[in-house]
């Protein structure tokens, strides 16, 4: 009897819950159902979302940097994720960094900003892997693999003169549907020509320029002897007769003429050791859980702070595929010579602990 009475209280309990998970399911499907346009006031892009999505504004301090964020979120219960993060606050300066440099910073800082806003727990199991390049209608971007606790899916992250995209579709299923329906749809405008320099500009670009100290790598001004560097390197490239100065450290008498370099010949890379503590952006290796060792990897880095080549030198040999990617994505503020920027060599140094 009591087994009898246990089985019907049961069945009566399926049979309350059933309509209650049916009408969850059909709440879900049916807010989803309609999408809107959104083309957010102080933003630069269109895009189609399901209707009425949560929207955000705050601040997000990164490596002391403040940055301006904006997200755009369409969350279901089910496990559906469609996001547009916006980020503010890193100018664009190529007389400083590269666009690529600042695009990584801002990817960077997505990592961190993106992932409790979508899950409050797991958030140590994020994992973001670079597809491919993206450029879009002129701005830089890229294509990126995600996944946060389980669910995966597709970032792709584009940035402009003004801001940073990161558009974002998660799931907990595959839904190729869903997914290119909502990426396709984000558009941005064409990027615009850098503006042609006006009569003015041309005329005093022909008037000789006074020195300006350019700080170096570490954000020190110029040494004297670097001014005097400078002052020669000015006054060769504008075709006046460079002056007998003594090179500091090399041989000579003082008024003796030293060789100048030719005005297109490049100089050769110099040596910066161990180049770790001079990354700006350094990402990490996507290792297993049980990689152990040290592996170095020799990098050379142009003029803009790119890394143009890399090769593992030492190590177990199992690690250097992922750590090369890694090293190849590193960004570097360009290194100055005597104002003038340069290629550098080096090494970079990562070290796996295997995790208990």
């Amino acid at each position: 009897m009591y087994f009898r009475r246990l089985h019907l209280a049961l069945l009566t309990l399926l049979l309350i819950a059933s309509p209650l998970a049916a009408q969850a399911q059909k709440t879900t499907a049916d807010a989803w159902a309609e999408w809107e346009t959104l083309t957010p006031e102080g933003e630069e892009f269109t895009v189609t979302m399901p209707k009425n999505p949560t929207t955000e504004s705050a601040k997000f301090l990164y490596h002391k940097i403040e940055l301006n964020t904006r997200l755009y979120l369409s969350k279901s219960t089910t496990g559906p994720v469609l996001a547009v993060a916006s980020f503010s606050g890193i100018k664009s300066n190529p007389a400083q960094y590269t666009e690529f440099a600042r695009f990584n910073s801002y990817i960077d800082a997505f990592k961190d900003f993106f992932p409790p806003k979508v899950r409050t727990k797991d958030t140590a199991l994020t994992k973001l892997t670079l597809v491919s390049s993206l450029p879009f209608n002129g701005h830089t971007g890229r294509s990126y693999k995600i996944s946060i606790g389980e669910l995966n899916g597709v970032v792709r992250a584009f940035v402009t003169r003004k801001r940073f995209y990161a558009i974002v579709s998660l799931n907990s299923k595959k839904d190729d549907a869903l997914e290119e329906k909502f990426l396709s749809s984000f558009v941005l405008p064409e990027r615009e020509a850098d503006p042609p320099k006006n009569a003015t500009t041309a005329a005093n670009q022909e008037q000789p320029q006074q020195p300006v100290d350019e700080p170096n790598i570490d954000g020190q001004p110029p040494s004297a002897e670097q001014k005097q560097a400078q002052l020669q390197t000015d006054e060769g490239q504008a075709g006046g007769a460079p002056k007998r100065q003594r090179d500091p450290g090399a041989s000579g008498e003082v008024g003796q003429p030293q060789t100048q370099p030719e005005p297109n010949q490049k100089r050769a890379p110099i040596n910066g050791g161990v180049l770790n503590g001079k990354a700006i952006y350094l990402p990490r290796p996507e290792a297993p859980a049980d990689a152990n060792g040290v592996v170095l990897v020799q990098v050379l880095v142009d003029e803009q702070g790119a890394v143009i080549d890399a090769r593992a030198v030492s190590g177990p040999p199992s690690l250097h595929a992922v750590t090369v990617t890694a090293a190849r994505l590193a960004r570097f503020m360009p290194t100055l010579l005597a104002g003038v920027p340069v290629q550098v060599t080096g090494t970079l140094s990562y070290n796996f602990v295997r995790s208990n």
